[in-house]
């Protein structure tokens, strides 16, 4: 793969404590999150997973509703006006705002702005394309509460990496206004599975037949795999907002955010690629515990501060 890089590599450290997190995802993960167990499980698991994310010492956590959907706001005492609409990952199956209060949270504190983390529908439930609707509702949602789509930015991780491409894709096309930036830990973009990744130390979070299981719940019978609005792979890409993508080498997804970020850069998108040797599906996630989250967020504000949010 020789998609462009732009990355700084944190010094390698915290070595047992990257081994205990791998082994343990590799258990409670990847061992459970997966058929045969049914997605109510599934859904239980990552909620007992995530359930210990304590409020940010000066970040205000609340609940509400936007563009018709549940959400979850975080906020510093004083922002800068930018709001962050983030999007959970999770496969369209599982996961929901309670489950990702790690990452928000610490974005809010570090960025100093308003995250917002939106509730979207699921699939077997609601499969594609409700969670594009609710997202492109939630956008509008929070024009009408003030903020400019010039400082509206739109974030995920996983399925919700994708779900922010599809709907800045899908703004693009009803000739709406794009959000300032978009940014994306470890995107699916490709839907037909055909370009996964092996790494040689293994995948810790995510078991192919997870993959296969989402494939046949979210994506309805009669619509592609490689059909744009689903895998934006297959998109065209002018006019996409500003990208950032942060993705782990020991993922089997890693090819999808290296193939994109090759495409995007093609089509002129402002897209910068940052890859973590050593690590994980959205590690990210461990924010406020392991040294490269709290890096790999430090660089999202970077990144955003430099386009103006």
């Amino acid at each position: 793969m020789t998609a462009p890089v732009e990355f700084t590599a944190p010094a390698a450290d915290q070595t047992f404590l990257r081994g205990v997190l791998r082994t343990s995802l590799r258990l409670l993960f990847r061992g459970l999150v997966r058929p045969p167990m049914p997605i109510t499980g599934q859904r239980a698991v990552l909620r007992l997973l995530t359930a210990a994310s304590p409020a940010l010492r000066g970040i205000t956590r609340s609940t509400g509703m936007l563009g018709g959907r549940p959400c979850e706001w975080h906020k510093p005492p004083s922002g800068r006006g930018s709001v962050m609409l983030y999007l959970h990952g999770g496969a369209y199956l599982i996961g929901g705002a309670n489950t990702h209060r790690a990452i928000c949270g610490h974005l809010a504190k570090r960025g100093q702005m308003d995250v917002c983390a939106l509730d979207y529908r699921l699939a077997p439930e609601h499969p594609y394309p409700a969670a594009r609707d609710d997202a492109l509702a939630a956008f509008q949602g929070l024009i009408e509460l003030g903020y400019k789509p010039s400082k509206i930015v739109l974030g995920g991780d996983s399925a919700g990496g994708n779900l922010s491409l599809i709907t800045s894709l899908r703004l693009r096309d009803l000739g709406l206004e794009q959000p300032a930036a978009l940014v994306c830990f470890s995107p699916v973009t490709d839907f037909t599975g055909t370009q996964l990744h092996e790494p040689p130390a293994g995948d810790p979070l995510i078991h192919p037949k997870w993959i296969e299981q989402a494939l046949a719940l979210y994506c309805p019978a009669d619509v592609a795999h490689d059909d744009p609005g689903l895998s934006p792979q297959f998109a065209d890409l002018h006019g996409l907002a500003p990208l950032l993508i942060q993705v782990g080498e020991d993922e089997i997804l890693r090819n999808d955010s290296l193939r994109f970020a090759d495409k995007a850069q093609a089509a002129g998108v402002d897209v910068q690629l940052q890859r973590y040797p050593g690590l994980w599906h959205v590690f990210q996630a461990h924010a406020g515990m392991l040294n490269a989250a709290d890096f790999a967020l430090a660089e999202v504000v970077s990144f955003l501060r430099a386009r103006g949010c």
